[in-house]
């Protein structure tokens, strides 16, 4: 029986510059739209808030407002604004629902799903009810 040609180990995730560099502008523009809630009046409760079906990047209340943030960087806000796909979004329902269930005594009254769009050398841009959870 002839050997199996052995494949070429794959780089690991973390060498791959282009991955590395995607995680860095990922957190820097999270960090940049934090701030812009922060100063709206939001408390941030969450970030990056990892579920087994999804991730909401920012979780954050203001009085009895609870949002969910999705973060978007791209090098124009209207290719962040259309890069939300109805995949994702419902990934972030779902992660919300998860969020919601972990933290059932959480005293809010409404709650909406919003965008953050990121651009180089542009103030974020803070798209509240950014997409709907209703079918």
């Amino acid at each position: 029986m002839a050997e199996r040609p052995r494949a070429r180990p794959l780089m690991p995730r973390a060498a791959q510059p282009d991955r590395q560099a995607a995680f860095r502008t990922g957190i820097s523009a999270e960090s940049r739209a934090a701030a812009l809630l922060i100063a709206k009046g939001f408390r941030i409760l969450a970030r990056r808030y990892r579920t087994a079906v999804g991730e909401i990047d920012i979780v954050a209340r203001r009085r009895k407002l609870l949002v969910f943030v999705e973060v978007k960087a791209r090098d124009k806000f209207d290719d962040a604004a259309w890069s939300v796909t109805d995949r994702q979004r419902a990934r972030i329902i779902a992660a919300a629902e998860a969020w919601l269930a972990a933290n059932p005594n959480n005293g809010f009254d409404d709650m909406r799903f919003d965008a953050v769009l990121v651009a180089p050398g542009r103030i974020p841009r803070h798209i509240p009810a950014a997409f709907d959870a209703s079918p």
